[in-house]
């Protein structure tokens, strides 16, 4: 028989670690809208570019690949492929041509602004969901944590 490690609360560690509980929330969550991102002819990470340069569009790599979660040479490769297919464009920072920047085009644009008006439905039904005080809260405790965690981030 092993020994079975706990936490303060006399639980089992790993399901009542913090780092795992954020990541399994993210990846059940995500599931089910990473589905339909993909039913739309997206992968995953296509839809987080999407999505970011809704927010930011014109944003450079560096940027884009910290609001997307990606490392910056993976995030190069899935630009180049979005270019190829007609999503973004790039185009060099008029205050220094050595930069550059990633923009939706009006191909990519329309279908980030279906796909965010489902990721926003998708998050009310969630929050709906998990219902009252909880659902109020878990976004600034999470928006608070991240802040105390990159200080330096301004996402």
């Amino acid at each position: 028989m092993t020994d079975q490690k706990t936490d303060s609360s006399g639980r089992p560690f790993v399901v009542s670690y913090l780092l795992y509980l954020l990541a399994a929330v993210s990846h059940r969550a995500s599931a089910e809208f990473h589905a339909h991102a993909r039913a739309a002819g997206l992968r995953v990470p296509e839809w987080r570019v999407l999505a970011c340069l809704m927010d930011e569009d014109g944003a450079m790599v560096t940027r884009l690949a910290r609001l997307s979660l990606m490392e910056q040479s993976r995030l190069t490769r899935i630009v180049d492929h979005m270019a190829e297919r007609g999503l973004v464009s790039r185009r060099s920072d008029p205050e220094d041509r050595r930069r550059v920047r990633v923009f939706l085009t009006e191909t990519g644009r329309d279908l980030a602004t279906g796909l965010i008006a489902d990721a926003q439905a998708h998050e009310t039904q969630i929050l709906k969901d998990l219902g009252g005080e909880d659902a109020e809260r878990i976004k600034p405790i999470l928006e608070a944590l991240l802040a105390q965690l990159d200080p330096q981030d301004d996402v």
